[in-house]
């Protein structure tokens, strides 16, 4: 019923975050939806433990689409354009970012 997962630690993959080949027993997955209990149909991004480690673990609900909306690709844009875009688009959403003034 039960695959094996006496072979799943041979297995290497490369870490999204710092690009380190690393077994796959040492490393942590990632589920861009953020649901990595489903597994149906998927294909898991890894991470190396010690990038897990500094990841923020709060919820992202809603980021990966914001992200998408926003066309956020290495490279596309500037880190200030980028956050402009974002800055925007997050205050149309959900208000602004703190209390000016």
């Amino acid at each position: 019923m039960w695959g094996s997962r006496r072979n799943r630690g041979a297995k290497r993959v490369t870490c999204i975050a710092c690009g380190e080949d690393v077994r796959r027993s040492a490393a942590r997955e990632y589920d861009k939806h953020g649901d990595r209990w489903e597994r149906r149909n998927k294909a898991f991004e890894h991470l190396c433990k010690a990038c897990h480690r500094d990841l923020c673990h709060q919820p992202r609900d809603e980021l990966e689409a914001l992200l998408v909306e926003i066309h956020a690709e290495i490279g596309s844009c500037s880190q200030k354009a980028f956050l402009a875009q974002y800055e925007k688009l997050v205050e149309e959403r959900y208000g602004p970012l703190e209390e000016r003034g």
